[in-house]
């Protein structure tokens, strides 16, 4: 085969995405429309370490109207991969068995050094241009459960695709706004409380990556576009500005400090943020202004300045699909 047509879903704390493309020698070439619902999966799940009813329900309904859209289509393999939520979650089972009684395929629940892996995979996937960064690259997906931070591509003894370290911390946006920001707008003990969090957690990373070889940031995720769109002066989202643009840390870090301090009824006004993130944006604006920081601080041990990074709408999503058609093509069930 010189091509295979791939589905592939990324299920995560917040939000659920479907991607249908092509892969061939050439990378992905999409086939229809990225789709995005935000089903919040993980509600209440760092408290209470399960699903509950009504997150099982909004991730069903979802899945089945993606099932509607993958029958209009001939392809070769779907591969629905879940995350940090469903890592967490003691009724997973429960979860697992009503997305295959939909879609007709069971969950993969990742480990976080495999999201980590797949999420490297599809952001380092569009930089193989004569244009493209400086390596080696540090690919920071900033989910709702969980952020990972993956290091490599410095193109002499790691390839720009290939991963040299990475770690998986259990901090994204709906984790840090149940565990921490729960006033609206969240008091300053709670943001401190939260900045403490977050640092124990970068401090770990740390301890399995070498941070200060960082020569560039590659953000992706919905926190880390949204607030590159509001740091562009976006009023309304658009991938295709976004998508690859470097952004000036001096430009974001006053932003997300802004959203981070703002009520929900005050974000809810900003044109740009998806109405799914409302509530939990903030929380993950704050966890992004710590990583930038922490890495920048970091890099200027050995004399190098971080003051940008790059947005980037490819990260696990693409990882998930280039990883199972590139399989399929070379006839192996091997996993990134």
């Amino acid at each position: 085969m010189d091509s295979v047509t791939v589905a592939g879903v990324d299920c995560g704390t917040n939000s659920i995405r479907l991607m249908v493309a092509q892969v061939d020698a050439e990378g992905l070439h999409p086939v229809v429309p990225r789709m995005l619902r935000v089903i919040r999966l993980g509600q209440d799940v760092d408290k209470n370490h399960r699903f509950s009813d009504e997150a099982l329900e909004r991730a069903y309904a979802a899945s089945r109207e993606f099932a509607e859209v993958l029958n209009g289509h001939q392809i070769d393999a779907l591969r629905f991969v879940a995350t940090s939520a469903t890592r967490d979650a003691t009724n997973r089972m429960e979860f697992e068995d009503g997305i295959e009684s939909i879609l007709g395929v069971r969950p993969e629940v990742i480990p976080g050094s495999q999201e980590a892996a797949l999420s490297f995979l599809g952001a380092s996937s569009v930089l193989n241009t004569p244009q493209a960064p400086k390596a080696p690259y540090l690919v920071v997906d900033l989910g709702g459960g969980s952020t990972e931070m993956v290091l490599g591509g410095d193109g002499v003894r790691t390839p720009a695709n290939k991963v040299s370290a990475g770690y998986s911390m259990d901090i994204g946006s709906v984790r840090m706004t149940e565990r921490h920001l729960i006033d609206d707008p969240p008091t300053e003990r709670q943001i401190d409380e939260a900045v403490v969090d977050i640092n124990q957690h970068i401090d770990e990373a740390f301890n399995h990556i070498d941070a200060a070889a960082t020569a560039t940031i590659i953000g992706v995720s919905g926190t880390v576009t949204t607030m590159s769109a509001l740091a562009m002066g976006l009023e309304q989202y658009d991938r295709a500005q976004v998508d690859g643009t470097r952004i000036a840390f001096d430009r974001v870090f006053p932003v997300n400090d802004r959203v981070l301090r703002m009520s929900r009824k005050q974000r809810a006004g900003l044109g740009a943020i998806h109405p799914g993130r409302i509530d939990v944006v903030g929380a993950g604006a704050l966890v992004w202004s710590e990583v930038l920081r922490r890495v920048s601080e970091a890099a200027a041990t050995r004399g190098v300045v971080l003051d940008s990074y790059i947005a980037s709408e490819h990260g696990l999503l693409d990882g998930i699909v280039l990883d199972c058609g590139r399989r399929l093509l070379a006839g192996n069930d091997e996993v990134a």
